[in-house]
């Protein structure tokens, strides 16, 4: 959150600059470069301006916050994946606990890989690694003795199968950089939006109160922008409720650890 501020703040101060700057010129330069034909002019460049802020800014902003969205949404699934491999499993028998136990372990991990820190990260994936290569192992050495085993055991393999690839998907996304040289046009071209709005002006209380408050919308657009890119780690998260809760289930005792029945 912390780099986001400074560079919407960066940005708020750059901009609501160039808003001076056309105040101070309009202020000292003579009438005929602000009235006539060069005030058409200054307004052909503004309404250009605006129309590319307006078209630029929402597709940044529906761009960031469809890449939370999207997380949002794979987490939720892999969540519902676990919860049926956990299902599966518990209706397989006694000696597939086994398999909810590293599934559970892989899930911690994968809340490390998340939401933790540098170090956590780095061990998660070398953890989920090992992880897979034990369920698969397991899942190898199981011998269903019915053909309703068979079936469990087949969409226990199918549902690892997509918590493995999701993961993977889900990295590969969280780890696509904000597009900088889209946020650096923006600055620009509002920068000279200011500008030319400053040369239309006067100087004065309310177009100063305006000229930030035009400013700080638009630093403030640059913020969402950069925190809706960090889905993890900025101030906008994705909740790990999901996650937590398929952990908790497959922390349940499996059929035989819950003891014998009276």
């Amino acid at each position: 959150m912390d780099d986001s501020l400074a560079i919407a703040l960066v940005v708020t101060g750059v901009i609501a600059g160039g808003g001076l700057v056309g105040l101070a010129l309009q202020r000292f330069l003579p009438d005929r470069y602000t009235i006539g034909k060069a005030r058409d002019m200054i307004g052909g460049v503004l309404g250009q301006l605006t129309l590319l802020l307006v078209l630029v800014n929402g597709l940044l902003i529906w761009t960031a916050y469809g890449v939370y969205s999207t997380q949002q949404t794979e987490l939720q699934t892999m969540a519902a994946r676990a919860l049926e491999f956990d299902l599966e499993m518990r209706q397989y028998g006694p000696e597939a606990n086994q398999a909810r136990d590293i599934l559970r372990t892989d899930l911690v991990w994968a809340h490390e890989q998340f939401w933790g820190d540098d170090l956590s990260r780095a061990a998660a994936y070398e953890a989920s690694y090992k992880a897979m290569g034990s369920l698969n192992k397991f899942l190898d050495g199981l011998e269903p003795k019915s053909s309703a085993q068979t079936s469990l055991l087949a969409a226990a393999r199918s549902n690892y199968a997509f918590i493995g690839e999701q993961r993977l998907l889900m990295s590969l996304q969280a780890a696509t950089p904000v597009p900088w040289p889209l946020i650096y046009a923006v600055t620009f071209w509002s920068c000279l939006m200011f500008l030319s709005m400053g040369l239309l002006s006067k100087l004065g209380p309310m177009s100063l109160a305006m000229l930030v408050l035009g400013s700080a919308s638009i630093g403030l657009a640059i913020f969402l922008i950069l925190e809706f890119s960090k889905p993890y780690t900025g101030s906008i998260r994705v909740s790990p409720a999901p996650l937590e809760e398929a952990i908790l289930a497959l922390d349940q005792p499996g059929p035989e650890e819950a003891g014998p029945s009276k």
